[in-house]
């Protein structure tokens, strides 16, 4: 019962502050005018919000969806709590290699999300391998993310001071702003967001396994190297997606899936699609409040996570040797 109760609160919230957020804003209009434009037309005002709020609203959701749904798989792999793209450099050898690619190869700019993924398949690798010595312990990989995430992101900074107009643009859509996203920002995140959460979403049960030892997992039947593989290439596969079109965001898949263990339990089943659900959710309100709180100026949603998910990174690092079995 309780987690038919948190699902619906969730997707109740989650569509009552895409209608607060699509109606709210520099252009404002009622629920009723906005529902009326949107399904008839004729109305410039809902026409612009349209055009230039609602691919910004899809785009936030999605990126949370990502984003949190990544942090499930990766802290089910690694049995982790700590385990997130932003945390341990993901994200941020994605937008590395968005950058460098657009910089040395401008005419392959359409190509971003492909690179991105690459990238953050390499900050992956990384983490990995400057980690199983010591078993993936908690802190040891925190701090190797941290390492990680520091080199990409120096690194990114570095080709942003040479101020070509190629980095400026891919600055600008790595960032964590969602202004000027377009339909086909949207049409790009849905297709491969889309793959990667379905993909998701039927990995359930091998992430259910892989929460226990490597030998029970292997006496159930389970290839566990190779679903390793797998469940962590779906998941570089959402956080880089996530990074090309939505931007740079840290601590969400730290962040939401805690939250959901909490009011859902563990098990993947329900664990993917609620994190999905609350990822997307978060991300909305941090953008929303960084558009409205302060405008006409815009806070980042990343800054917001950022003063969010900092101090809760401290929680989880002190009671994370609790956690899976550390």
């Amino acid at each position: 019962m309780k987690k038919v109760i948190s699902f619906l609160v969730v997707i109740i919230a989650l569509i009552g502050l895409t209608i607060y957020s699509a109606a709210t804003g520099s252009l404002k209009v009622g629920l009723g005018e906005l529902i009326q434009g949107l399904l008839f037309g004729g109305n410039d005002t809902v026409e612009i919000i349209r055009d230039m709020r609602l691919p910004r609203i899809i785009v936030s959701m999605l990126s949370g969806a990502a984003l949190a749904v990544s942090g499930v798989l990766l802290q089910a792999v690694m049995r982790n709590p700590l385990a997130d793209a932003g945390v341990i450099g993901i994200s941020a050898g994605a937008g590395f290699v968005s950058v460098l690619v657009a910089t040395i190869w401008p005419m392959l700019i359409f190509w971003m999300p492909l690179f991105s993924v690459l990238g953050g398949l390499f900050a992956c690798f990384l983490v990995y391998a400057f980690s199983w010595k010591t078993g993936l312990r908690p802190l040891h990989l925190i701090l190797v993310g941290v390492a990680v995430n520091a080199t990409f992101s120096g690194f990114n900074q570095l080709f942003n001071f040479r101020g070509s107009y190629a980095v400026g643009s891919v600055s600008q859509a790595v960032s964590s702003v969602f202004t000027m996203k377009t339909w086909n920002d949207v049409n790009i995140i849905l297709t491969y967001g889309s793959i990667g959460l379905i993909a998701a979403l039927l990995l359930g049960t091998w992430c259910n396994l892989l929460t226990l030892q490597d030998r029970t997992a292997s006496n159930l039947g389970m290839n566990v190297p190779r679903a390793r593989l797998i469940i962590s290439f779906i998941a570089v596969l959402l956080a880089s997606i996530a990074t090309a079109i939505g931007g740079l965001i840290v601590f969400v898949g730290l962040l939401v899936p805690h939250i959901a263990r909490r009011l859902i339990g563990t098990d993947h089943r329900f664990l993917i699609p609620f994190s999905a659900l609350l990822g997307g959710l978060l991300i909305l309100l941090a953008d929303t409040l960084g558009r409205t709180i302060m405008a006409p100026n815009e806070i980042p949603a990343s800054v917001i996570m950022m003063i969010i998910g900092g101090p809760f990174l401290i929680f989880m690092l002190l009671r994370g040797e609790r956690l899976y079995g550390n």
